[in-house]
């Protein structure tokens, strides 16, 4: 593997963990909560894909991304909206069972053996290098996610008044936002990034289980706490930097089974140097 390849296969990586971060940093920014079923919304959309697949490829994405924010919606309607006024640690305890409930209904529903698919996208030649255009699709598809989830929260009226929640929720409120729709949609657009995610991780992985969606939720989080959670741009920053971690280590054979160990260790050291992460901002708590 050269350096041209390390470059683009760690900007495809870190793509798709910067999806998965936007919407782990876009809840916690808004409703200052950590969703940790949101890597179990990706197995979802992983599994919709692999059961719809036989019919169209373009089906089972557009249903992906359907069932993905209807469970979306469900959880956060069920789980979190009651919880709204309660401690941090009973919404993270509750976060936690959503996410352990997921993965069992799967096995329930579905079986605890892995369904697989098999899509080949081909490649095509850039030179000397041989890129595969589902890397090529996943950079440009995270670049498109981001410039658009960046202009629809400054230029519209739903994204300023996510802005504003994420400022100050009760003033918020005075000034007549419904901040549990905004909430709603913040979930909803989260559960979306998720599936598409999930379109990339099945396509690359073609192999889909209970807990498909759990390491690649566990990084993304990571991403977004390196980058800066609650940011959207450090979502991106925090993604790419998983993304060329795991690609250096993959032309290190020696380091390549410690790649994880290795990425959360960078975690760590990102902490305690800058606890707010590359782009976070510190936050003054109200008493």
């Amino acid at each position: 593997m050269d350096f041209i390849t390390m470059i683009i296969n760690g900007l495809s990586i870190g793509g798709t963990y910067a999806i998965i971060a936007l919407g782990y940093t876009m809840v916690y920014g808004i409703a200052k909560m950590l969703n940790f079923a949101h890597g179990d919304i990706i197995m979802v959309g992983g599994y919709t894909i692999v059961l719809f697949f036989p019919i169209s490829p373009v089906v089972g994405i557009i249903a992906s991304v359907i069932f993905c924010v209807i469970v979306g919606i469900v959880v956060e309607k069920s789980a979190y909206k009651p919880l709204r006024g309660a401690s941090p640690l009973a919404v993270l305890i509750t976060a936690i069972g959503v996410s352990k409930l997921l993965q069992s209904a799967a096995q329930i529903f579905i079986g605890s053996e892995s369904k697989g698919i098999t899509v080949n996208l081909g490649e095509i030649k850039m030179g000397s290098v041989k890129i595969s255009v589902l890397t090529l699709i996943t950079i440009l598809c995270s670049i498109a996610v981001m410039v658009a989830l960046t202009l629809f929260v400054k230029y519209t009226k739903t994204g300023r008044a996510m802005i504003a929640v994420s400022e100050d929720r009760g003033a918020a409120q005075l000034m007549g936002i419904n901040v549990n729709f905004i909430i709603m949609i913040t979930f909803i657009i989260g559960s979306a990034l998720a599936a598409v995610a999930s379109v990339f991780l099945v396509f690359k992985i073609q192999d889909v289980g209970p807990i498909f969606g759990a390491m690649p939720g566990i990084k993304a989080f990571a991403a977004a706490v390196i980058g800066g959670i609650g940011s959207i741009p450090g979502a991106m920053v925090g993604g790419v930097v998983l993304g060329f971690i795991e690609a250096v280590c993959g032309m290190i054979p020696p380091i390549t089974p410690y790649t994880d160990a290795i990425e959360f260790a960078i975690l760590i050291i990102v902490l305690l140097v800058k606890p707010t992460g590359f782009l976070g901002k510190k936050r003054r708590e109200k008493v």
